[in-house]
């Protein structure tokens, strides 16, 4: 009897660790030289937040274009700041990566709005002029605004 008891419990343990909870925050970060994510230029808060289909609840993520704006540029980086053209506080910096994506679940404090520049590989630099309130970056650029992009 005890050994029923014993596979009964292994399997039970073996099958509630091997299934990812639904609905749960997992850490995810992007990093350069992983390529870890998909669906380039798509809004990726549609399928990253609580309720939805994928893997943790993102609180900034987009897709950085090379200058055609057709390839992705592979790992640079977005800065976010307090003041324009990079200056102010530094809030946060996520590299993308392999595939051009950008995402993290780090909690961001985007209050009265964020000051955003991305960054290239060597050296290049871009600034928006305008602060955003929401790190869902893909559902403007692509769509309404033109995408993101660095030479």
């Amino acid at each position: 009897m005890k050994k029923k008891y014993l596979t009964i419990a292994l399997f039970t343990f073996i099958l509630f660790t091997a299934c990812e909870k639904e609905n749960e925050n997992e850490t995810k970060i992007s990093q350069n030289n992983t390529d870890e994510s998909h669906n380039l230029g798509q809004n990726c808060m549609t399928c990253h937040v609580s309720g939805g289909d994928g893997e943790g609840w993102f609180t900034l993520a987009g897709s950085l274009y090379d200058k055609s704006k057709i390839s992705a540029y592979p790992n640079g980086s977005v800065k976010l700041t307090t003041e324009p053209n990079g200056s102010g506080t530094l809030v946060n910096t996520i590299e993308n990566d392999r595939k051009g994506n950008f995402y993290t679940t780090q909690t961001i404090d985007f209050g009265d709005g964020l000051y955003v520049g991305v960054f290239g590989t060597n050296g290049e630099q871009k600034f928006m002029s305008s602060k955003i309130t929401t790190g869902a970056c893909n559902s403007c650029h692509g769509n309404t605004t033109d995408k993101l992009w660095i030479e």
